[in-house]
């Protein structure tokens, strides 16, 4: 069977679809990841599955998303393929047109509440369009998942369709070693050796990640404390800018985009891996990032925001201090804590290791195994 998955990225960071992929491509399914190319878009590392760029003139807003998809139609409409999986929203009216027009079976994967991110949640008109898009679309399809038990239950009422759960879960190569010699990321700036004081931000540096509250609360820590961005974003200028400004550029450090295979070894390094979401729109708060699961899978404990899906992975596996308010003060008081409470870091740090197998993809990957199967039951 041949499926195509479809996204907006460019391919090259997004270790989500890179699993998804290699899982199904690894037990004899035929896949092809479909994208975008960007102009700052690097050579494509060669996988076990197929990927296709498509380019667009377009690189943002409305003109961007109506090229992309009339491009991923015709894209489509003239592939070989039994079946098309479209990620979130944006290009799930491609993805509907073409299989009902080729009459081949879709596949709808949420893997945020795309309606709800901060990005579109403050902009009535642009929700308006997305939800459009849902509600003319999804009465069409038979078959979705999403990340998590939350959302996919947010999901069933909203639309009338059923959604599995294929967590997005880190795989057991996460568990790396430390770096014995740093390699230097894109910037020319080192990975840290591990020790105490480390602290690691994993993803998109974008609206609503917490990261200006992080920036703010370096000014309130021990100068032996020293905060690591690996990623690249909307915010990337602005963030830096910040920084300068409130003069913590000796300890913070913007790693720029890490590469899939490098992102193991810097998570090994990390003394506290970081995932602040702040509560704006209800896509953040019932997520389940995968870097949390990164930092767990490296037995590295997290500081995490109290949202729903994360409390419950708490209560199963102690691995996160979680806060019940996002500002400065209380970040800085709790990496203060967890600095100089040596008992309670590692009682964390020993749950990390405690959880790795059950929250690993290896375990998961099952589940996505067993969706597919019945797709094409």
């Amino acid at each position: 069977m041949t499926i195509l998955f479809t996204v907006t990225n460019d391919l090259t960071y997004d270790q989500r679809m890179h699993r998804i992929c290699g899982t199904l491509a690894a037990h004899g399914y035929s896949v092809t990841l479909v994208g975008r190319s960007l102009p700052h878009s690097i050579h494509l590392v060669d996988r076990p599955f197929s990927q296709k760029r498509l380019r667009c003139w377009f690189q943002k807003g409305f003109l961007f998303y109506a090229e992309h998809n009339i491009r991923l139609f015709f894209f489509l409409l003239f592939s070989r393929y039994d079946a098309v999986c479209s990620i979130d929203l944006d290009t799930l009216l491609a993805g509907c047109c073409a299989t009902l027009l080729r009459r081949k079976k879709r596949v709808f994967d949420a893997h945020e509440y795309f309606t709800e991110v901060p990005e579109v949640v403050g902009r009535p008109f642009v929700k308006k369009c997305w939800e459009l898009v849902a509600r003319v679309c999804l009465p069409f399809y038979r078959h979705a998942y999403t990340v998590g038990p939350a959302l996919a239950k947010i999901f069933e009422e909203r639309y009338g369709l059923r959604f599995d759960v294929v967590r997005n879960v880190a795989s057991r190569a996460s568990q790396a070693k430390p770096l014995v010699a740093p390699r230097p990321p894109h910037d020319g700036a080192s990975f840290p050796s591990k020790k105490p004081g480390h602290l690691l931000y994993l993803g998109a540096l974008n609206e609503g990640r917490g990261i200006e509250t992080l920036l703010e609360a370096m000014t309130l820590l021990p100068t032996d404390i020293h905060l690591w961005l690996a990623g690249e974003g909307d915010l990337s200028d602005a963030l830096r800018q910040l920084a300068a400004e409130l003069g913590a550029n000796d300890r913070v450090t913007f790693l720029g985009y890490v590469k899939p295979e490098e992102t193991h070894a810097l998570v090994a390094n990390a003394w506290l891996g970081l995932n602040l979401f702040e509560n704006r729109g209800l896509s953040y708060y019932y997520s389940l990032a995968n870097k949390f699961f990164h930092y767990v899978q490296a037995g590295v404990p997290v500081l995490n925001m109290d949202f729903p899906e994360y409390r419950v992975l708490n209560e199963q596996h102690e691995v996160a201090f979680l806060l019940d308010t996002l500002s400065p003060q209380a970040v800085a008081d709790a990496v203060k804590r967890l600095f100089h409470d040596e008992a309670m870091y590692r009682h964390l740090q020993h749950n990390c290791l405690a959880a790795r197998d059950a929250w690993s993809w290896e375990a998961e990957e099952q589940h996505l195994l067993e969706f597919w199967e019945k797709v094409f039951a």
